[in-house]
């Protein structure tokens, strides 16, 4: 039996290992819990990029040396497909169009989401800041062939209503969706009015994650609302905006929706999406469709390692 200073020492130090040990065994056991319900909830994911992403990219990489037209089985035709890809003058076209379609687009999305998101954040009133988060928002749940066909009245050159006021007003017809530029103009008014309020909701989040104990720091110190966006909300945000950027890059390489719907037979839209889907469908040759689906493939994924490799540069990921 132990008495003293000493026996009190060895006592509160055996307690103390004793609680210790408790606790990593809860925190063990914690931890293992978690792990198993993030499984959980990921299985589903997991299982739907399988079938439906995975198991089709695999098939796309053996159908692009065979000669597959959905009939008869795939026969192999060694690097045919390539060689055909070489000669084919559409696909330097529709690659060149969703180029353009990257150049447009990502701007618009990137940009004007986030200032709508800052302006919206910036609104006092919780219920004003709801509302027009919801109308923002609205749009991306409209089906795109829906929108699609009432744009298309729309924008009309003979019947649409925009071209009938614009007559009234003495300006004319706008071929806005049969001139090679206009086309653009076009989609990038129904693309930012239909999908910016995705990017916008990501940027909202990311702004009422920011510390509000920054901007309350530079607001002591003198700062204005213009040096602390720049100085302070951008570098914070820089996590969402790569984000934002690199699924936007993502999304207009695999452009789809608004050529198809809008651009019709229109050459000068005519994306390298639109390109795999005209010549696996409506041409049947799934094996060349296949080697452009791995060229976008590859072309997505160069792009996108270069972003990753040079966002150490700009991105702060610590809030700390």
């Amino acid at each position: 039996m132990f008495r003293g200073p000493k026996a009190a020492e060895h006592y509160i130090g055996r307690s103390f290992k004793v609680t210790m040990k408790k606790n990593l065994s809860y925190f063990s056991l914690r931890r293992k819990k978690d792990t198993r319900d993030g499984i959980l909830f990921l299985i589903p994911a997991i299982l739907f990029f399988l079938i439906f992403v995975g198991i089709p990219m695999l098939m796309a990489f053996g159908l692009m040396f065979h000669s597959y037209n959905l009939l008869t089985p795939p026969k192999w035709n060694g690097l045919a497909n390539i060689r055909r890809l070489l000669i084919d003058p559409q696909f330097l076209k529709t690659l060149g169009n969703t180029f353009k379609f990257f150049i447009i687009l990502t701007p618009i999305h990137c940009i004007l989401a986030l200032g709508l998101a800052y302006i919206v954040s910036e609104v006092k009133n919780n219920t004003l800041r709801s509302v027009y988060r919801s109308l923002i928002y609205f749009p991306t749940i409209v089906t795109t062939a829906s929108v699609a066909i009432v744009w298309v009245y729309m924008f009309a050159t003979d019947t649409g209503f925009i071209n009938y006021f614009l007559r009234r007003t003495g300006v004319g017809n706008v071929p806005w969706m049969t001139d090679p530029v206009m086309i653009y103009v076009t989609i990038a008014i129904f693309s930012a009015w239909k999908f910016i309020g995705t990017t916008f909701l990501y940027y909202f989040v990311g702004l009422q994650n920011i510390p509000a104990a920054y901007h309350e720091a530079a607001h002591i110190d003198g700062a204005g609302r213009f040096r602390i966006f720049f100085k302070i909300t951008l570098p914070l945000l820089s996590p969402t905006i790569f984000f934002v950027f690199v699924t936007n890059m993502i999304g207009v390489f695999q452009i789809f929706d608004e050529p198809y719907f809008i651009a019709g037979n229109n050459p000068a839209a005519r994306s390298l999406a639109l390109h795999i889907y005209q010549n696996a469908f409506d041409n049947i040759r799934i094996g060349y469709a296949s080697v452009l689906a791995v060229i976008m493939f590859i072309i997505i994924m160069i792009i996108t390692a270069v972003q990753f490799t040079f966002q150490k540069r700009w991105v702060n990921y610590d809030y700390e």
